[in-house]
This record gives C-alpha cells, structure tokens and sequence, in this order.
C-alpha cells in the first residue's frame, strides 16, 4: 500500500497543507512541501494535535468564562499582602513559562484511549486527579466531557479522523485454503501457494529437503511449507478413473455373510502333500501325474459338516510366493506337511519363512504316521526351532498326526481348519460386483486365454466385463472345480473362466467393471505405466545404495537371504549380521538354508525385498540371469568377516568397493586324468563365455564351492594356449588342486579395478 501524502491528509482532515507542515516541523519532521509522504508516525502526530485542539476549542466555547472581578478589586486595592500574592503569581507563572518552553523540546504523545465509556466514569474524581501542570490556553484544566450535543462540524471533523484511520490500517487477510495430494511437484506447489517456485525451494532447503522445480515432495513435506506461508491446508483426495470405475467401498456390516476359509498345503518334497491333497478330495489324482510331479489342478472345494474349505493347490511356495509378490493376499490359512519319519528339511524351512512372511496361520499336518520310525515329538521339537511352539506345550501352532495313506486325521484336520477359520471369523458380501485374484492362468489352442480365478468378494457371473492387470473382457463361460458348467461364483469360490483379451498374470487383481469402454481404456493407462516403469525401473535395496535409502527414510527394515555350504556357517553369520541392527534399520534374516542358491531364494527376495547374501555358495548362470532381470542383489562371500564389514560399512555410509568380479565364464569337468609329477589333469567343455589363462578359477561342486585359486595350465590338445572359447574342449590344471572330480564346473573370473 503506498503511503499518502501531505495535501491528502489535509484534504480529508479539511485543513491547509501549511498547518500539517508547519506542525510537523515543530515536532523535528522533515517535510518540504505538500507532496512529501507521510509515515505511519508523522500522521499519528497530526491526528494527536488537532484532536487534542479541537478538544480545547469546544470546551472554550461551551464553557462559561471566568469572572476577573475578584482579581481587579485585589488589584484595585494594593495593599502589601496583596502586592505580596501579586507578585508571587508572576512568579509562578513566569517559572510554568519556562517549564513549558522546556518541555516543547521533546516529543509528547498522548496515550490515553481514545475511545471511552464516560458514563462510568466519575469525572470529577478523575479531574482531581489530573496534575497541576497539564494545563492548556488560558490556565484551563481540561475537561472530560460527553460527547452529547456535539456541533455538526465536530462531528464531520471526527468523520474525517476516521477515514485517515480507516485508510492507513491494513486490511486483515483470510488465511489462504489449499488442498494438497499425496505427491506435488514444486512447481505446482508454488502455483497453488501463489509464491515464486524460489521460494519454496528456499524453504525445502531450510528443511534439509533438496529438490528442483521439477521435482516432487510428499504431503507431510508440502504441508509444512504451505503453513510456514500462512496458508491453511487440507489433504486432496485424487480419485481416479480406477477408482470411479472400480468403486472398491467397504461393506456394512449387516451386508456380510461368512465365507469357507481358502487354504494352501505347502511342504518338502515327498511328503506327501499330493497324497493329503488325494485323501481329502477322494478322488485319485496321483494315478494321472507323470513321474510324481503335480500336474495343475488349479482350485477346488470340499464340504465337511456342511461347510465348504476352499484349496488352492499351487505348484509349490515359489508360485505362492509370486502371488504374495504382485500384492495378492490370497489365502487365510497355509497347511505345512510335515513327514513323521524326516522331520524338518530344507524345502520345509522355505515354506515355513514364505508361509510367515505373508502372515497366513500355519497347520503342522505331520504326515505318514503309518510308517516304522514315525517320531512327532521330534517334529514338534524342531518347529519351536523356528518359532512354531504347538498347543500341547503351551503355543499357539495346530499340530495334527494325520495318515494320508490310510486316511486317517483328515476329518481330524479338516476340523482344526474350520476351527482357526471360524476365530478369524472370514466374512464377505455377496451382493455386489465381484473382486478376486487369478490362481493361475494359460493360452489354451482350442478356447483362448483361459484363467483360474478366486472370487474373494461380491459373485461373479456370465457376462460381467472383467478387468485383470492389462487383460479386459466378457466372461463367456464358467466351470468350476469340478467340471461343470456355472452361470455364478460367490466369494471364496473357484472358477475357470473364458472371454479374456490375453493371459493376465497369477496374483492379478480382478474386478467385475459395469462400464466396458472405461474397463479398456484403465486397462491402456495400465499398459502405459508399465511401459514407464520399465523405463524408470524400480530401484530395489541394494548394498552400495543402503546408505543413501537409509538417509532418506525408505529402509526400515533390511531383510536378507543367508544360503551356506553348511549349517553352522549359516548361522554363524545370521547372529553376525542381525547384531549390526540399529536405531535407523533392523537388519532381518528371513530365510536361511543350507545348498546352492536357487531361483526359490530370488522369488521370495524379490517379493520380500530382500539382499541374497551366498557364504561358499555360487548360483548358477540361470539363476543369476533371473536374479538380474527381477533386480535382486547377490553378494558372495567365502570369509565371514568380509560379509559383516560390507554390511557395516553400507549402513555407515562407507562402503566403496574398489574392485569387482567379472565372470569370464564356466567350464565342465568331463573327465579327469593323472599326470606324473604335474598331477590331476581335468578335460573340460566351455559350456559359456571363455577361459583365459592369466585368469582366477573357482571350482563349483552342487553349487558349493570347493577350492579357488589360480590355473596353472591351459591346453588345446597338446598346444598351450592363451584361451579357449565357448563350444570347445579343453585341459585344465589347477595350481596345488588335484580332486577334480567329473561334473565339476571351473568357473574362471577376474577381477576388475572399479574407477573411484
């Protein structure tokens, strides 16, 4: 707001422009002529004097004067006492005279109200208690008076007053509303705020926050800005054209019914899971399977005392895993089966940490108790190893002794089901358009894209529009588990289904949508996205990266795979690593085993965001293949100590390696041969990339490694030679290792000098 003017103020208080400036200059303010601009203060001052005149004025003229009469006879009469009082009243009056020229010098300001309720004031009360000194023109006290009758011009010179006020006072502003979402970019930001983008980016970096204009910062972030400027925020709720179409609301209580529980039986191989799954289906399923591998059967029910259970026989916990993965909660309750007579094996242990992992209920199904050497108290003891303490010693772990073979406990079984079923007390709402996730799904020659799905809530039916992941279409048919045509599926019911535009993934999400041409065109925007996020790949927990994730809140929890060469080294650096937990990230083992790493350990570290951390392990190429492409790290470690100073020093922020391994590539041993006073000599095929002769080997026996070291001889037939390439033979000798062994991989590396 600009400031006003001298001839301004003296327009609107309707006086001359010299009196302003002639009574500012009394007060030591420099103003030249009536253009000059007034501060805040200045109008103060003239609005204080010409109040406090106008005051004076009208108490002169509504107050009646005083009668001299007495002074004059005294005066007539110069007698010596009145010539005494006389003079000693020029004394007095000569002396206020000084006073008055002294106290001019400095600068007065009246601070009293200026707006007064003198009805409950006692005005004569307060006149006695006005000091003698503040006197005005003629020896007046001044006197409160009511502001009753005033004159007309009284009035219009207080109008006056008020307008200057009215004017020079800043009008107060509303607090500025916005609406903030999840993510904002700066720019936006600014816009919304009304400020410069370098504003904002001034306060983020007084936040400790660096960004860009182009860059984006979450709500909490934002908020805290928004409010530093004065601006009152609320959160933006973005709903999509997903939302509108999908409308996925939470059901009344009074609209839900109970649903069967849906159940996956997970164990080690040969221990009878196909068996269990046989005996209480009561079909014979085993007879149609080649070779014992369980062919896909997809989903099915069972009924026992009038309630259905729904199981899904996966492939295996790799494929229950990669359900979990893509965000499908799709089971309530995991059954482990367990064999009597061996106890708890490797393929156990990963079922147990997938089965926790996706935080289902675990039932202990301890199998084969028909057979000689049958000992569940072994098993029970070593499920409290990892973390499963039964109900019979005082935990919460249903352990059931159950006979496959000779189906006995499978009622048994089936009862501890509906049992921890009815305590979760599972419920659905029928009545509205289905929602569930596809088990699993295929191109079929004859019928097209055909898909199992799991309906999980509302019913599905003939020719509802379907959406799954980036596949759209009309349900054409329906067959459920057993064979048969259906025209509907209700909640916890699975179906295969016909009318897909392509396969959709296992663990897609699937919705039954009212309006098809927003169905497709979701259904592009998701295709398109993928596309994006293919090109910005997602950056999952590594190592050298721990530090900069850490700093930026995204790590909480740093979750590792240990695989070793035996048991107690796995250990060993499990109890290594979980102590380096601190304040900021809890360092989690969530699965530990003995063997070579398998594409089993890359699903789940990528479904759990984990690090694969080998300790005298190697993958084979396959698997490193996979674990690249789901971008899972693999850190490979032959010395304990190596693997618990990398993982310190990611946390503190120091980790730099300097070096890094470069596979060459493998070689298999085919056979082997003696040689006098040179030792084992071993003949080998380049199974991939090549063999150089200056380079390291490692030897890799089952995926474990054996010895590493350096070549000592490189042959084609007789000839040395500097290398030899993929698809071709070979003599290999290694320096001071002679148990080659065929089957054997040599792997060769070397070791790359990583420019700082």
């Amino acid at each position: 707001m600009s400031k006003p003017r001298v001839y301004e103020i003296a327009k609107d208080l309707d006086i001359s422009s010299k009196d302003i400036i002639s009574e500012l200059q009394k007060f030591d303010v420099d103003v030249k002529n009536h253009m000059s601009t007034l501060e805040d203060s200045d109008i103060d001052i003239i609005l204080e004097t010409y109040t406090q005149q106008n005051d004076v004025v009208n108490n002169q003229e509504t107050q009646p004067k005083p009668e001299k009469k007495a002074e004059q006879n005294a005066a007539d009469y110069p007698t010596k006492e009145n010539k005494k009082n006389i003079e000693q009243k020029n004394v007095n009056q000569t002396r206020e005279k000084d006073a008055n020229d002294k106290n001019k010098k400095g600068r007065y300001v009246d601070t009293r109200p200026t707006v007064v309720d003198l009805d409950k004031l006692d005005t004569e009360k307060i006149e006695e208690l006005v000091p003698d000194k503040v006197k005005f023109e003629g020896d007046k006290k001044q006197k409160i008076k009511k502001s009753v009758g005033k004159s007309k011009k009284d009035k219009g010179f207080e109008e006056n007053i008020d307008k200057v006020q009215a004017k020079n006072q800043k009008p107060k502003k509303d607090p500025m509303q916005v609406a903030i979402p999840d993510e904002i970019m700066v720019g936006d930001l600014a816009d919304k705020l009304k400020v410069s983008a370098t504003e904002i980016i001034k306060k983020l970096m007084m936040l400790g926050v660096m960004a860009t204009i182009n860059q984006t910062v979450d709500f909490d972030t934002a908020s805290v800005v928004a409010e530093d400027l004065g601006a009152k925020v609320e959160k933006e709720v973005i709903i999509t054209e997903e939302d509108k179409l999908f409308n996925d609301v939470e059901d009344d209580d009074a609209e839900l019914k109970t649903r069967p529980p849906v159940v996956v039986v997970m164990g080690h191989v040969d221990h009878g899971k196909t068996s269990l799954l046989d005996a209480i289906r009561e079909t014979d399923v085993i007879a149609t399977e080649a070779g014992g591998i369980t062919q896909h059967i997809g989903a099915y029910r069972v009924k026992i005392h009038d309630k259905d259970i729904t199981f899904l026989d996966t492939p295996g916990h790799e494929a229950f895993t990669a359900m979990r993965a893509r965000g499908a909660q799709v089971t309530d309750i995991a059954i482990l089966v367990v064999a009597a007579d061996d106890g708890i094996m490797p393929q156990t242990v990963e079922a147990i940490n997938h089965a926790k992992a996706a935080n289902v209920n675990i039932i202990i199904a301890i199998n084969k108790m028909d057979k000689e050497g049958a000992n569940p108290d072994r098993v029970k003891q070593e499920l409290t190893e990892y973390g499963l303490v039964p109900e019979e010693w005082g935990g919460d772990t249903i352990c059931v002794p159950v006979s496959a073979l000779k189906k006995e406990g499978i009622d048994h079984l089936l009862e501890m089901i509906l049992l921890v079923s009815e305590m979760q007390e599972l419920k659905a709402n029928p009545n509205r358009l289905a929602k569930g996730t596809v088990v699993e799904a295929q191109l079929d020659k004859g019928r097209g894209p055909v898909a199992t799905v799991l309906v999980q809530n509302g019913t599905l039916k003939i020719g509802d529009i379907l959406v799954a992941g980036t596949a759209v279409g009309r349900v054409r048919a329906m067959v459920d588990d057993k064979g048969q045509r259906v025209k509907k599926a209700g909640p916890s019911t699975p179906v295969e289904i016909l009318g897909l535009s392509e396969v959709p993934d296992g663990g897609d999400v699937f919705y039954a949508v009212e309006d098809e041409k927003k169905a497709r065109d979701v259904v592009e925007k998701r295709k398109d996205k993928i596309k994006e996020e293919k090109i910005q790949s997602h950056q999952r927990v590594s190592l050298d990266d721990l530090f900069n994730q850490i700093k930026e809140g995204q790590v909480k929890d740093l979750n590792i795979i240990i695989k070793g060469d035996v048991q107690g080294s796995v250990e060993a650096v499990k109890q290594s690593l979980e102590k380096l937990s601190n304040s900021e990230v809890r360092v989690r083992t969530i699965h530990g085993g003995v063997g070579a790493i398998t594409e089993s350990d890359v699903v789940l570290a990528a479904a759990s965001n984990a690090i694969i951390i080998g300790f005298n392990v190697r993958p084979d190429a396959a698997i490193s293949a996979s674990a690249e492409q789901q971008e899972v790290e693999i850190r490979l470690y032959r010395i304990i100590y190596n693997a618990i100073e990398d993982m310190e020093a990611a946390m503190k922020g120091l980790l730099e390696p300097k070096y890094k391994e470069s596979i060459l590539g493998h070689a298999q041993v085919r056979a082997t041969f003696k040689v006098t006073g040179v030792g084992t000599i071993a003949g080998c095929y380049v199974t991939d990339g090549k063999i150089n002769r200056n380079s390291e080997v490692r030897i890799v026996r089952d995926g474990i490694v054996v010895h590493e070291g350096t070549l000592a001889s490189l042959k084609r037939f007789k000839d040395d030679a500097k290398e030899v390439a993929s698809g071709y033979e070979c003599g290999i000798g290694i320096e001071k290792f002679n148990d080659l062994k065929d089957g054997d991989i040599i792997e060769c590396f070397v070791m790359e000098e990583i420019k700082q």
